[in-house]
């Protein structure tokens, strides 16, 4: 993805990845949670997630300069409590819209904790109608209290894929 002269750079080189194959030198993970079935499950879970209802839902969302995602779109999320709480700063990577599956990935900028990328996505299985939650990531430690937070920073990444995908169950 190109950016507009004066937009930071991602603070990784393999932009998009969260697409296919995860790049090696990572920690990686993905969860995938059955939501319930139907079409319209499908649908509104995707228009929660495109307009950040993930993250406002699990209580760290900050800004973001468009209401639905969309390549580019510059958001912060922030991590922690109180006075102890960082602006994470992010850019929208890419978004998805197939037919059984949409969502969007956003790439960490300079000053986010971590470096790499993360993927929100529902998907909708037509062979029986299922509609499942995926959260997605690689990332490694970019600050050195994250590198200091070695197992602990994964458990919470995990805790908070669940923290996300609980804001769009029904």
């Amino acid at each position: 993805m190109s950016r507009s002269p004066g937009e930071p750079p991602f603070t990784y080189a393999e932009v998009g990845a969260t697409r296919g194959d995860f790049p090696p030198g990572y920690h990686r993970f993905e969860v995938r949670r059955r939501l319930g079935a139907g079409r319209e499950l499908f649908e509104r879970v995707a228009t929660e997630i495109l307009t950040y209802r993930m993250q406002r839902g699990a209580g760290i969302f900050g800004s973001a300069d468009t209401p639905v995602a969309a390549p580019g779109t510059l958001l912060t999320v922030r991590l922690g409590i109180g006075p102890f709480a960082l602006t994470a700063p992010c850019r929208v990577v890419y978004v998805l819209d197939e037919p059984d599956r949409r969502g969007f990935a956003y790439g960490t900028l300079p000053g986010h904790p971590e470096i790499g990328e993360e993927l929100f996505a529902v998907e909708h299985d037509p062979a029986d109608d299922s509609v499942h939650g995926v959260v997605a990531a690689f990332s490694r430690p970019g600050a050195w209290y994250t590198r200091l937070g070695g197992p602990v920073s994964r458990l919470l990444q995990h805790w908070m894929a669940g923290r996300y995908l609980a804001a769009v169950r029904p």
